[in-house]
């Protein structure tokens, strides 16, 4: 399999509100994680840094201009490969454990991290048999409720354990926007990782399905609007009903 390039790694595009999505289009799009990029008045904020192949701050300048707090949605490895390349580091108490001494197993690099997941392979000296997520201890632990200040932008952290133990989305009120993690997203869940509980997963869905999103901005695949938010997890929670 051929090699990409460092400096074609990352891909950037503006989706409005302020936010950049970022992402490593080489990785094949069920395994792609989306990093998003928020600025604000006194801040940026990152949610996720992708799966640390090639360095997101040496390679895309937007993460450097300013200060930034680098928020992880989980500790999953696709998720938090490039944390510790920031000074400031938030993630869910729950999951602090595995930011700071992540593991292969612990992090879902296996069984995931094989060739296959992409389409041209990372530059090397990358091995998928030795990949590995550095640490990152987190500077500032995460409740159900916190506040992630921007300045003048306002992130409420929600709680959303199911797909993991410390999932956490952020909803941003004043603009209906929501950062969702894998709790939910426009594309296949995963369900049942080691640390995934299906009557955590229920009650999250529950409580998200009328938040009043505008747009919801998910941990893969591309975004979308309220109508498309409600009818993924009106959809979920009816097969789930008819499970016997």
């Amino acid at each position: 399999m051929e090699r990409a390039s460092p400096a074609d790694w990352w891909r950037l595009r503006p989706v409005g509100d302020g936010v950049t999505w970022i992402d490593e289009p080489h990785i094949r799009e069920f395994y792609r994680c989306n990093v998003w990029h928020v600025r604000g008045r006194d801040a940026d904020l990152l949610v996720d840094s992708g799966m640390g192949v090639v360095s997101l701050r040496e390679r895309v300048a937007l993460v450097t201009e300013r200060p930034v707090q680098a928020v992880a949605s989980h500790t999953h490895f696709d998720h938090i490969g490039c944390h510790h390349e920031f000074a400031c580091r938030l993630c869910h108490a729950a999951e602090a454990e595995i930011l700071a001494h992540p593991t292969r197993a612990s992090t879902l690099a296996d069984p995931y991290v094989v060739d296959e997941i992409f389409t041209t392979l990372p530059p090397e000296p990358y091995a998928s048999a030795l990949y590995a997520v550095p640490s990152a201890p987190a500077t500032r632990l995460l409740h159900d409720g916190d506040i992630v200040d921007l300045g003048d932008r306002h992130f409420e952290v929600i709680h959303t354990p199911g797909h993991s133990p410390g999932g956490i989305a952020l909803w941003e009120a004043a603009t209906g926007i929501l950062f969702s993690g894998d709790i939910v997203y426009d594309g296949p869940l995963i369900e049942d990782t080691y640390h995934s509980d299906p009557a955590d997963y229920h009650r999250s869905m529950v409580r998200l399905h009328d938040l009043p999103v505008r747009v919801v901005h998910g941990g893969h695949f591309a975004s979308y609007d309220r109508a498309r938010h409600r009818q993924i997890i009106g959809d979920w929670l009816a097969a789930k009903e008819r499970e016997p």
